[in-house]
């Protein structure tokens, strides 16, 4: 069996930056060992794999090397990235994942926003002992939602500086780690590490911005706000929260179009 393949860098303009995805259009559902082998070989932060539904929405799954995973920024932005330059007439679409439900993508220029549930974090009342011994640096707070713990730092130096140790940032699982603060040139900055479910650290996380978006835009009285993640790629995220929702927008480049052999 053959699949056409596309590699997208995510969250940037430029080759070689941002965050890369793997996407791959379906007519039906291939096992789940064979989509984990499909992701695993590709060794990119997610694989999407894609099938259009009767009613025009699209059902989008995400594979790390490692795992399964519920939600997925970057891939879903690489994703309609390559439906939006399939069709150069469309400029929305709607995907759905099992895990957030529907959510839409419109096009608009070159950036592409997707509208995400909003997904803020709570303070933690009692901090993992893990997650204080897996940071090198202390962070000034402690918050965590569904898929992270939020590790807020009071300058940008320390978020840059930090070190994980794997091990224990590990053990945090099923959840991840971000580190995050103001910066002097965005409102905020971010790295995410999860060495439990795909890598050590992420290149450019989508997803984890339905949480910094909200918790940054409620401490610094914005509703738009301008991210960085400070990867060793790194990526540029534009950012605005509703009442329950969260506007993530980005720019994509396409790197590589091929088939695999299945």
């Amino acid at each position: 069996m053959q699949l056409n393949i596309q590699f997208i860098n995510a969250f940037t303009d430029t080759l070689f930056k941002g965050n890369s995805a793997a996407v791959i259009m379906l007519e039906q559902w291939l096992n789940n060992d064979l989509m984990q082998a499909i992701a695993t070989e590709n060794m990119l932060a997610e694989t999407a794999f894609i099938i259009k539904l009767s009613d025009g929405r699209y059902h989008i799954r995400w594979f790390s090397p490692l795992t399964e995973i519920d939600f997925c920024g970057h891939a879903s932005l690489a994703s309609a990235y390559v439906l939006f330059n399939k069709n150069k007439s469309l400029s929305s679409l709607v995907f759905h994942a099992d895990a957030v439900g529907d959510f839409n993508i419109e096009k608009e220029g070159d950036f592409i926003t997707m509208n995400f549930p909003l997904m803020m974090p709570e303070p933690v009342a009692e901090i993992p002992d893990l997650l204080l011994d897996g940071l090198s640096i202390k962070p000034a707070q402690v918050l965590k939602n569904t898929q992270a713990y939020f590790a807020v730092y009071e300058n940008e130096e320390d978020v840059i500086n930090v070190m994980q140790n794997v091990d224990k940032i590990k053990q945090l699982a099923p959840l991840d780690v971000v580190v995050t603060s103001t910066s002097k040139r965005y409102d905020f900055i971010s790295r995410y590490f999860w060495p439990a479910n795909g890598g050590d650290e992420d290149p450019v996380t989508g997803s984890i911005h339905a949480g910094l978006a909200p918790y940054w835009s409620k401490r610094l009285r914005v509703t738009s706000l301008l991210a960085r993640q400070a990867s060793y790629r790194g990526g540029l995220l534009k950012c605005t929260v509703l009442n329950e929702r969260v506007l993530v927008s980005g720019k994509a480049v396409k790197y590589l179009s091929g088939t695999i052999d299945v």
